[in-house]
């Protein structure tokens, strides 16, 4: 771990809660404001970017290999009964509420969408900026729903799907290239 990334690490807030202890892969990036608590595990090459709270207190969070979940986004479950879980290589927009849903591999959530218990958006799927997806609800794979409630609005197109799973591995490159250049500074 380089210097810097101890840094910002330690400029986010990871908090045990009761016995459970947040997990962090070394490798994975939790930028400074962000407040993981709990029972939380984030693997390798995921990012959690500024101001994100992850609170695990009555169940499980868990980030999957190379996730984003990108600047003011709250993770939290509901009670003892579901967890959160966000797959392998799933984007998440800017401030997106995720309360205790699934998120399968390589799905795709907008900025400023909210993804209800229960509700599972499955891999090759888009859940529009700004919608609502309510409890119990699945987005299949290749579709497109968006709208509050949220609903089918059409199919992806191979080609926007390419696009948008190129957002996963950007987020993780620049993921790395905030481990090796941001710094704290004193102005």
């Amino acid at each position: 771990m380089t210097p810097e990334s101890v840094e910002t690490r330690a400029a986010a807030l990871l908090l045990a809660y009761g016995d459970k202890t947040p997990r962090v892969a070394p490798d994975a990036f939790i930028a400074p404001g962000s407040v993981i608590v709990g029972d939380v595990e984030i693997a390798s090459g995921a990012s959690i970017w500024f101001n994100c709270t992850l609170r695990a207190d009555e169940a499980a969070i868990r980030v999957g290999v190379g996730s984003n979940l990108q600047d003011g986004t709250v993770v939290h479950v509901h009670g003892r009964k579901q967890g959160t879980t966000v797959g392998s290589d799933v984007t998440v927009g800017h401030m997106v509420l995720l309360h205790a849903c699934t998120l399968e591999d390589d799905a795709y959530v907008g900025m400023g969408a909210q993804v209800m218990d229960e509700a599972v958006i499955e891999g090759g799927a888009m859940l529009a900026a700004g919608a609502l997806l309510t409890q119990r609800k699945r987005v299949p794979r290749g579709e497109l729903w968006g709208g509050r409630p949220a609903r089918l609005l059409r199919r992806l197109a191979p080609e926007e799907w390419e696009q948008l799973s190129r957002t996963a591995v950007n987020y993780a490159e620049r993921a790395q290239q905030f481990r090796r250049k941001m710094r704290a500074f004193r102005p």
